[in-house]
């Protein structure tokens, strides 16, 4: 079995060899690479070639943005988990911004923080409960009360408005599908027309686009 391969991009040396002992734990991630900041983590991709980035935000020199953006932009298949311990919104927001494919923090349980890793690699997007909260109570403030009804004034069924919902709360395809009880093939292809229909990448952008638009209860 091909394992998942995953770089760590940490400032400080324990915790990327904690971390590095953590996921080897799982016999289906292999740790292929540290890094100290943003730069190193983006040079080594291009040697390692990882399937998912973890990724710490505030690390001197080059930041975890920094480091995002350019693999990202360079290397638009490699995943990128953020992992730190800041859930404040400047620092969800700019990870949002740089193209994070999820967003947990530090105090997660070792089983967790392996189970995101392998969730982010299958596409789906992976934010704490914290991070949610914070997301939504920041684009909460941002939005007036007229922007969000423009907002909502996208025609969505019943069924898109559930699978918004549940993409928003960072259930995954299986998940939806006992949810709305429905085939996981048919969640798969709404998600994608949802996309196709809002002209957004990928589940982050989609749930963002929930959270912002008021979609997520």
């Amino acid at each position: 079995m091909e394992k998942i391969k995953v770089l760590i991009a940490d400032d400080i040396m324990i915790l990327r060899q904690g971390l590095k002992a953590v996921l080897e734990q799982d016999a289906e991630l292999e740790v292929v690479a540290l890094a100290e900041n943003g730069k190193e983590a983006f040079e080594k991709c291009a040697v390692y070639t990882p399937d998912v980035v973890l990724m710490d935000m505030r690390m001197p020199d080059y930041d975890g943005a920094y480091g995002i953006s350019s693999i990202k932009e360079k290397h638009p298949d490699i995943k990128v988990l953020v992992l730190t311990t800041f859930d404040d919104e400047e620092t969800i927001d700019k990870a949002v911004r740089s193209g994070a494919d999820g967003y947990i923090l530090k105090e997660m349980a070792d089983e967790k923080v392996i189970a995101s890793v392998k969730s982010v690699y299958a596409g789906i997007s992976v934010f704490g409960s914290g991070v949610y909260h914070t997301m939504r109570t920041q684009m909460a403030q941002g939005a007036t009360s007229q922007t969000k009804q423009e907002m909502t004034e996208e025609t969505f069924s019943d069924r898109e408005r559930d699978m918004l919902r549940l993409v928003a709360q960072g259930y995954d395809n299986k998940e939806i599908a006992t949810e709305l009880f429905l085939a996981e093939g048919t969640v798969r292809n709404q998600i994608s027309k949802l996309l196709e229909k809002l002209s957004l990448k990928d589940r982050t952008q989609l749930a963002v686009y929930a959270v912002k638009h008021g979609l997520d209860e």
